[in-house]
């Protein structure tokens, strides 16, 4: 016996076409830790992501009192290096696929 499995080529959208895999969005999403100062979330986002101090303090803001923030957005290759990069600087962050796609 021949069994084929297959994996999914497209997610689909909210009342459209399917998005192929490849072309989803993807998003870094940075959790709270009972660790690092909220000064220091701030500069790492301002530092690595570029933000001006008032975003990243909006979004330190939020991972502080939601306990997570999506700090990026793009390409699965891409946020794989910022979630890395985030943990380079001691910070808890995965990835995920968009909700949008």
């Amino acid at each position: 016996m021949h069994v084929t499995t297959s994996l999914p080529e497209a997610t689909p959208r909210h009342g459209g076409a399917p998005v192929p895999v490849e072309m989803r969005e993807w998003r870094t999403i940075v959790w709270d830790d009972p660790v690092n100062l909220m000064s220091y979330v701030t500069y790492v986002f301002r530092s690595y992501f570029g933000y001006s101090h008032d975003k990243a303090h909006q979004l330190m803001l939020q991972v502080h009192n939601e306990g997570q923030a999506v700090v990026s957005r793009g390409s699965r290759e891409k946020m794989e290096v910022d979630v890395h990069a985030m943990h380079s600087f001691g910070l808890m962050a995965t990835l995920a696929p968009s909700e949008e796609n």
